[in-house]
């Protein structure tokens, strides 16, 4: 009987044969092995699943299999490259990450794995964690349990399989509050299996695409016609041969690949998803993923709670603004340099008295991208772009209230523009280490009765959006030509990080 056999409420628990452990010296042969046992275990789930409810609720036992996880020891306080953020640990200690879906993260995890094998000099392990998998995840995507299945069920899931542990599925690692048990392992990476396999859960269910489209530079805009604007120019360039690009995945998965030269006849869903998601593809993911988020913090931190786990390497915030300076013009630019944090839905986990600070490598690109695409340089830049701090705040009627209150600290805090999510995923990018920037463009002037009229907001929109998303996509495009470890700040880290970026 395998050792891992248990008794459980008086059920036997029945695993897959234990897998004995195995060093590698290569990060291929390490993601190919992580491969293997994920494959062999989620496989045991899923048969076991549909031998269950085929047969009916076999009560005599528990089924169970275990997330693989990687592992590394050090007993050195090895002075690696001090340029670098990522790629290495900091003190000498026992290391280990849970590991989720190995194919979808193959290319990141055997990037990180060769960053410590070579900055430390070590092997890596490869063997089985004792974190259940929950069968849900087990499932994967493109599960869809037919009704009259699950009707056939004579006993709740949860007494036979496994179901995700909240007490597993934090942020306790990116936070800085997670509290190692004594002599125990100490994090490689920033996010648990478990969390890793909710949020993609998340992204399916919110942006109705698949986890394997998305790009690592991620544009997020609170209004549709920046979407429509996207769309179009993806077409357009799927048309005309990709333009450097291999495919487009709209809603539904809805595939559009360079070359085709007629429309996708695929249905996308029978309704869009509360924040639809669109992915113009690279191969090595170097592309652009656009998700129009809405209005508000709350989605605004939503998203990037669980975009985060596909460790991007960029996003930025694209959409529009209240200009607070009489001297700014409807169609003015702002490229966020601060923020004032009034959108209260990151205070438990990131306090407001924590500062955020530009990105350089960032920042610039968005600069440079500014001045291309509008053709305005150096000082005459300053004409349609203002550098300064962005508040946000999470109540959008905030001009219906006393003016002596808000009017006074947005003047205090030097603030330029107002909106509802800058703030909020720029901090989340600094809490999930996650390279963020803004670019607005001021579309009211409240605090000078300065409204957009309909047929003016028509043309405005018409106009700059079409810019304003050029700029964006340029930006992303000068980021992604940098190399990684250059564009992931040192800026970012804390004291103790786990090594994975």
């Amino acid at each position: 009987m395998d050792t891992r056999i248990r008794q459980n409420s008086q059920l036997a628990v029945d695993t897959p044969p234990t897998e004995k452990q195995k060093s590698f010296s290569h990060a291929k042969d390490a993601v190919d092995a992580l491969s293997a046992l994920y494959s062999r275990n989620t496989g045991f789930l899923r048969d076991r699943f549909q031998e269950f409810g085929t047969a009916g609720a076999q009560t005599a036992k528990r089924y169970r299999a275990f997330y693989p996880q990687v592992r590394v020891s050090t007993s050195s306080f090895t002075h690696v490259d001090s340029r670098l953020s990522y790629g290495h640990v900091t003190a000498p200690g026992n290391y280990t990450a849970t590991i989720t879906r190995p194919e979808l993260f193959r290319s990141y995890l055997e990037q990180q794995l060769e960053l410590l094998i070579k900055n430390h000099d070590l092997e890596v392990v490869v063997d089985e964690s004792d974190t259940p998998i929950p069968l849900h995840f087990a499932l994967g995507e493109d599960a869809n349990v037919d009704a009259s299945f699950a009707n056939n069920l004579s006993a709740p899931l949860r007494d036979v399989f496994d179901a995700p542990d909240l007490n597993i599925t934090d942020d306790t690692i990116v936070n800085g509050t997670y509290d190692p048990d004594l002599g125990g392992p100490l994090p490689l990476a920033a996010f648990t299996a478990q969390r890793i396999d909710y949020s993609l859960a998340r992204l399916s269910h919110y942006t109705a695409t698949k986890a394997e489209h998305f790009q690592n530079f991620v544009l997020f805009t609170n209004y549709q016609f920046y979407v429509e604007e996207f769309c179009a120019l993806a077409k357009m360039l799927m048309a005309d041969g990709g333009g450097g690009y291999e495919a487009f995945v709209e809603p539904g998965n809805v595939i559009t690949r360079a070359g085709d030269i007629t429309p996708n006849p695929a249905s996308g869903p029978a309704r869009l998803p509360q924040m639809p998601a669109y992915h113009l593809k690279r191969k090595d993911h170097s592309g652009i993923t656009m998700i129009n988020i809405g209005v508000g913090p709350s989605n605004a931190k939503t998203i990037t709670d669980h975009v985060a786990v596909l460790r991007p390497h960029s996003w930025l915030m694209l959409g529009h603004c209240a200009g607070l300076r009489n001297s700014q013009q409807l169609g003015d630019y702002v490229l966020a340099h601060a923020y004032v944090r009034e959108d209260h839905v990151l205070d438990d986990d990131l306090p407001v008295w924590v500062p955020i600070p530009a990105l350089a490598e960032v920042q610039v690109a968005l600069q440079e991208a500014v001045a291309e695409v509008t053709g305005f340089e150096g000082y005459d830049l300053k004409r349609i772009m203002r550098t300064g701090t962005v508040a946000t705040i999470d109540n959008r009627n905030w001009e219906l209230r006393d003016q002596s209150g808000p009017v006074h600290r947005l003047s205090q805090s030097r603030a330029i523009a107002l909106d509802m999510e800058s703030a909020t995923i720029a901090a989340n990018g600094f809490r999930f280490r996650v390279p963020y920037g803004t670019l607005l463009c001021v579309s009211d002037k409240p605090l000078h009765g300065e409204l957009k009229l309909p047929g003016m907001a028509t043309d405005f929109y018409r106009t700059q959006v079409n810019q304003h998303l050029k700029i964006g996509i340029l930006a992303l495009e000068k980021l992604a030509a940098m190399p990684p470890e250059r564009l992931h700040s040192r800026k970012l880290r804390s004291f103790f990080e786990p090594a994975f970026q």
